[in-house]
């Protein structure tokens, strides 16, 4: 009878008790190691996000009479604390003729903004026509 199954109540039966949470205490780094993914993945977007955005802020107001000075204040302006300390900024050219054009380069952090950065840089490109004041 050793391939035979026991009736529930039996001494047999209560023997796998306990096998729901050591499976759920050996899966737990995974789940803990795919919310870090997915925590870096949503980093990486958002700094994609906010290269665009403050390379469109310091053309636009590079492309007035402010020029590289307004340009570069105008893209830090836009940046939260943690990106804006180490980022790069390029105002003037790039644009093209008639165009002033504005190159951002920002470090994607390693899973708190701020403390470490990931060894991939962004670039966020811009242009906007220059404004010819009579």
């Amino acid at each position: 009878m050793s391939g035979a199954r026991r009736a529930p109540g039996t001494r047999w039966a209560g023997r796998d008790r306990g096998q729901t949470a050591i499976e759920f205490v050996g899966v737990t780094p995974l789940i803990l190691l795919l919310l870090v993914a997915i925590w870096q993945c949503v980093l990486i977007g958002y700094t994609f996000s906010l290269a665009g955005n403050a390379a469109d802020a310091g053309a636009r107001a590079g492309a007035g009479d402010g020029g590289d000075g307004a340009c570069a204040a105008a893209a830090r302006e836009d940046l939260p604390g943690a990106w804006a300390g180490r980022a790069g900024y390029g105002c003037g050219s790039g644009g093209g003729p008639g165009m002033y054009g504005a190159t951002i380069t920002l470090n994607v952090p390693v899973l708190v903004p701020g403390v470490l950065d990931f060894p991939l840089a962004v670039h966020g490109r811009a242009a906007a026509v220059k404004e010819d004041r009579p």
